[in-house]
């Protein structure tokens, strides 16, 4: 029990490290986002509903896999441009630690996915992470889904830079802005 303990105790530490080397490698002028998944806007359609993109998941050196249409899984080359936004996960908590389990499940969800039709309400990039993230058993649990990555990205995601603030928010805010002057403008006359 006491060695149980000890290997655990290994194991976890050396994700920590895992961790904290991939933090430290995130390099967005590179595109790598080790352990993340990224996040970037879809033409008109973030543009109305900002929190709704397209969505990839990184392996353990930060090259991205992303479900960018039917048949078809892309690497290092996202559907709709560069990333935007990123949320580094903590790789302690893949269920058999370790950047092996990481990029194994991204390899098979990206396997399974390349023989898949896209579906933009059902089975489309976010299916294609939650796939990854349910075969590594991310916080233990086989329950992801679009919709919770869709909210979670929206909350931890960070920008990966002041131009993807921008690329993200500045379309849906000038939108906005055009729908308040119209409204005042025929409530005025």
């Amino acid at each position: 029990m006491k060695f149980k303990r000890m290997m655990e105790e290994d194991v976890k530490k050396e994700s920590m490290k895992n961790y904290h080397i991939a933090s430290e490698k995130i390099n967005p002028q590179a595109g790598r986002y080790p352990y993340c998944i990224v996040w970037t806007p879809i033409p008109v359609l973030s543009w109305l509903l900002p929190f709704i993109g397209h969505m990839g998941i990184c392996t353990s050196t930060g090259i991205i896999r992303d479900f960018a249409g039917p048949y078809f899984v892309s690497e290092d080359n996202m559907a709709f441009g560069k990333p935007t936004k990123y949320w580094m996960l903590d790789i302690s908590k893949v269920y058999a630690s370790g950047s092996n389990s990481w990029d194994t499940a991204v390899h098979d969800a990206s396997e399974e996915y390349k023989h898949r039709m896209h579906n933009l309400c059902c089975d489309n990039c976010h299916s294609h992470v939650a796939m990854a993230l349910n075969l590594m058993r991310y916080k233990n649990s086989s329950s992801w889904n679009m919709v919770k990555l869709c909210l979670l990205v929206l909350i931890h995601g960070k920008h990966v830079s002041c131009v993807g603030f921008l690329k993200t928010w500045l379309p849906f805010l000038m939108l906005i802005g055009v729908i308040i002057t119209v409204a005042l403008a025929v409530n005025l006359r």
